[in-house]
């Protein structure tokens, strides 16, 4: 895969040099709504191939949190602030073997990216900042044009950069991703390729942290094929793979799969093994995996998705006795679509070793269910500029400037991932 030359290269080179004082100022104080109706869905019993589920789980079968908290020893590699490379895989790794995900939230600007860092110093954990095509044009500006996705590359370099300002402000490790990335959107991680790499000729590290192949729609070999070519230029300036296999149902950002045949909701072992061998080629290639098991993005009423997690427990099986079974967690496994979903479900999920959860539609109706209560609670005083319940002559702009409603959005959204965060096992894990 050959990279085009990009008109546009010089332009995100000034931007990352404009940037990179700022960036350095504050390195030099410290040492990433569904589809409507119910969806078709295979059985449990034609799910897995060659395994049965287990007869009972719960959360009991997690270490408490009280247990995990005690226990709590952070890599020294992991330090607060954008997480990359080998802290990187230090950190998932502790997550693995602690027990705890990591919230994977999707942002749409500052205020949701501040959301994000505010929420992990209190609930004292990690968190990962999501962009998606979508999210970074919108920070870009839906005025500007996006030609060659250079509005959707701008705004997530703009994104990260602010994130790389001011995390370590928060004390928290963040990771910095991008989310789904369909086989006809590549240029636009062309484009924030050679951000990294630039970023890494001038700080040893890249940009971003990890960013996500969506190739799902293709064979099983042409989506690895691609995976590992990318893996290859990825792993040069150490970001993190993360590529999906089967479908995650419903629709989020531009990607609708609400029509997809049930049976791609459910991954194979099979599948993930191939897949851990030929991305396991690469040197230095770091790769997590979104393998599907009946995951739907949205919120639905209960018993309209049927997850089965027992089927990443099955391939964790299958390549631990592939690799000769020291290892009972050898590939670290990402829950998608995982808004709505039960703690039970989430818990046996991390047992399986998922280290990351996404988490989108319950944050953006906490954001906006912050703005609503802002408004009913204010509402008398945000019908006109003069004029309120204190006084027909009194002036209302303390209660409609946007900073306050904003302000609001943010606080619910940051409750929002703590409680997120309690589900995730992910408290107090620093």
């Amino acid at each position: 895969f050959p990279r085009p030359h990009n008109p546009l290269s010089v332009m995100y080179r000034r931007v990352l040099l404009g940037a990179a004082a700022a960036v350095a100022a504050v390195d030099a104080f410290a040492p990433t709504a569904g589809f409507f109706g119910k969806p078709a869905l295979a059985s449990r019993a034609t799910a897995v191939k060659g395994f049965a589920a287990p007869k009972a789980r719960g959360v009991s079968g997690v270490l408490s949190l009280q247990a995990k908290n005690a226990a709590a020893t952070l890599p020294a590699t992991v330090k607060p602030g954008v997480v990359t490379g080998a802290a990187l895989r230090d950190l998932l790794n502790y997550a693995k073997e602690k027990g705890f995900a990591i919230p994977g939230v999707n942002i749409v600007g500052t205020n949701s990216i501040n959301a994000c860092m505010e929420a992990a110093a209190k609930y004292g954990g990690p968190v990962m900042v999501t962009f998606s095509k979508g999210g970074g044009q919108f920070i870009a500006g839906k005025s500007c044009d996006n030609t060659n996705d250079k509005a959707s590359i701008a705004g997530c370099i703009a994104g990260a950069l602010h994130v790389r300002a001011v995390a370590k402000l928060y004390g928290v490790p963040v990771v910095l991703h991008t989310d789904h990335c369909q086989k006809a959107w590549l240029p636009w991680i062309d484009g924030l390729m050679e951000a990294n790499e630039e970023y890494f000729k001038q700080h040893g590290e890249p940009l971003f942290s990890s960013h996500m192949l969506d190739l799902s729609e293709e064979s099983l070999e042409e989506n690895i094929g691609i995976c590992k070519k990318y893996l290859e230029r990825f792993a040069k300036c150490n970001v993190l793979l993360e590529f999906e296999l089967g479908v995650t149902g419903g629709e989020e950002d531009g990607v609708d799969n609400s029509d997809v045949d049930s049976s791609r909701l459910y991954t194979q072992p099979e599948e993930v093994w191939y897949s851990y061998q030929e991305l396991s080629k690469v040197p230095n290639g770091m790769f997590s995996c979104a393998a599907s098991f009946g995951n739907v993005h949205g919120v639905y009423a209960p018993g309209n998705v049927d997850l089965q997690p027992v089927i990443l427990h099955n391939s964790q099986k299958y390549i631990s006795e592939k690799l000769g079974g020291k290892d009972p967690l050898p590939m670290w496994f990402v829950f998608h679509g995982g808004s709505g979903s039960s703690v039970e479900d989430i818990r046996y999920a991390i047992e399986a070793g998922v280290v990351k959860m996404n988490i989108d539609t319950d944050t953006q109706w906490a954001f906006w269910d912050g703005i609503r209560g802002y408004e009913a609670k204010y509402h008398d005083y945000l019908q006109g500029q003069i004029g309120s319940p204190d006084g027909a002559t009194k002036p209302n702009k303390k209660y409609y400037d946007p900073r306050m409603s904003l302000r609001a959005a943010e606080e619910a959204m940051a409750s929002r991932l703590a409680k997120a965060a309690e589900d995730l096992n992910c408290i107090k894990v620093l």
